[in-house]
């Protein structure tokens, strides 16, 4: 990733707008517009706020698996959660936008069990996913996300 993306996506504030303004015209143009995120696929979550129950969209990388996804909650490795987790924990019923197209899904955390033989594909999808485990003592949640 070029050293000013990178120097951009480090200022939180900077951030979040930059999501929100992904999210609405990935939304928007159902996922042929801002597509990516520092060069790999995105797709849009459309979940209920943990505690407002509002609509929240959120840009997330994904890994294709069987008929859906597999997201993961890194924030990058830090040590808390995304606060978009918290969203899913409460609210599990989301719909996936993907490559102008859309589904309904249960985001269901997988155990630790199931992460093991899933952590192999994700990494080698998005391999900073292995740094980012490294860099924390969080165990990092991964949501597996079939159509229903």
């Amino acid at each position: 990733m070029p050293r000013f993306t990178r120097f951009l996506l480090s200022k939180p504030a900077f951030a979040r707008y930059l999501f929100k303004l992904q999210a609405f015209v990935f939304r928007n143009t159902n996922g042929l517009f801002m597509s990516t995120l520092i060069g790999y696929p995105i797709c849009v979550v459309n979940m209920l706020g943990a505690k407002t129950k509002k609509l929240r969209s959120v840009p997330i990388m994904h890994v294709p698996y069987k008929e859906g996804i597999i997201i993961v909650a890194s924030k990058g490795g830090a040590d808390e959660h995304p606060k978009w987790y918290w969203n899913l924990k409460t609210n599990p019923e989301v719909e996936i936008i993907i490559k102008g197209k859309r589904f309904k899904s249960i985001a269901i955390q997988v155990s630790d069990e199931e992460k093991m033989d899933l952590w192999p594909l994700v990494c080698k999808v998005f391999p900073n996913y292995k740094k980012y485990q490294e860099s924390t003592d969080r165990n990092i949640p991964v949501f597996n996300c079939q159509p229903f």
